[in-house]
């Protein structure tokens, strides 16, 4: 068969958004660059009624896609389950984890859990799309991002660690890759495969089980981890948003974690000299060593942060105006 009498099948490229032909016997899953921008396109593939369509994310358990649900006419986001991890018994818990504790959640920067379900050995969670990147590559392509913005995450995922620790769950995992953003910018928890329940019998895991640049030093010390340990995380994850650099940086492992332990925090202000000082004392407290001398709840902390909001608020919106502008309301003071 010559090149020219070879199938095509018509695809959206995810990069361009333009109409573009690949060779129609392309595997389900694979690649090629579109011929406009170069970026993958992918053979969609279709897994009972959904219809993946291209690549999100890659992680350690699997392969996230966006795709499309015929039946019910919306876009998702399927994780697919690494083949070589079927018969490993830790991560199918994990996988597992992930789903029960997601599904048992209902909140609006949760990331929802719409099914979990097998089709030809092919294990797979069918979840709410959130594609639109994470707070990790946010601060890759910025450095550092708008107190206010901050601010706003910080209340919201704030809130979801209060609903999840009234379900009795700990997230374990909160780091700037696990907070992704959907098309209304509203951000979302995701990655509940380390959660437990806060009564649970302590797991004998890695000192650094969870991320090394964002661990609660009682975790390290091999403490009993609560509730505070997962708001220590969350601080570190602002505090890394805010000034562009994680809390501790250090040329090991283990010198980091130690830090986390012994290291004094330089405040945020003491990083970016404009956060203003209620933001970052809310960020010290959280990130206090002593899990007894951090905000006592969730709403604590949340209410320090939406306090420093307003201040911030009022303190933009009383600033001077710069020079040559008029005020929209000078009229009738002439």
């Amino acid at each position: 068969m010559s090149t020219s009498d070879k199938p095509l099948k018509m695809v959206t490229c995810p990069g361009c958004d333009a109409k573009v032909f690949i060779p129609g016997d392309l595997p389900p899953l694979a690649t090629e660059p579109c011929k406009r921008c170069g970026h993958p396109i992918m053979m969609p593939m279709q897994l009972r009624q959904f219809e993946l369509r291209s690549k999100i994310a890659s992680g350690g358990h699997g392969k996230v896609y966006r795709a499309y649900d015929t039946i019910l006419d919306r876009m998702v986001a399927i994780k697919l389950m690494r083949k070589e991890l079927e018969n490993d018994p830790v991560a199918l818990e994990s996988f597992y984890r992930e789903a029960r504790a997601c599904a048992s959640l209902n909140h609006t920067n949760i990331i929802h859990i719409y099914a979990f379900d097998e089709f030809e050995g092919q294990r797979y969670l069918v979840m709410e799309l959130a594609d639109r990147g994470s707070l990790d590559t946010r601060i890759e392509r910025q450095h550092r991002l708008e107190e206010l913005e901050v601010l706003d995450i910080g209340i919201k995922i704030a809130s979801a660690l209060d609903l999840a620790l009234k379900h009795n769950l700990l997230h374990r995992d909160i780091k700037p890759g696990n907070i992704l953003f959907n098309a209304d910018n509203e951000p979302k928890l995701v990655d509940f495969g380390l959660a437990r329940k806060v009564d649970a019998e302590p797991e004998s895991a890695a000192v650094t089980e969870g991320t090394p640049y964002y661990v609660a030093p009682e975790k390290i010390k091999r403490e009993p981890e609560t509730f505070l340990s997962d708001m220590y995380s969350l601080g570190c994850t602002l505090y890394h948003a805010l000034t562009g650099h994680v809390p501790f940086e250090a040329p090991s492992v283990e010198e980091l974690v130690a830090a986390h332990v012994h290291t004094p925090l330089t405040p945020p202000n003491l990083v970016v000299p404009e956060v203003t000082q209620a933001t970052s004392d809310a960020l010290v407290k959280v990130m206090a060593k002593n899990p007894a001398e951090r905000f006592l709840s969730y709403d604590e902390f949340r209410m320090a942060l939406e306090l420093a909001r307003s201040q911030l608020l009022i303190q933009r919106s009383q600033a001077p105006e710069p020079k040559g502008t008029k005020s929209k309301t000078s009229w009738w003071r002439r």
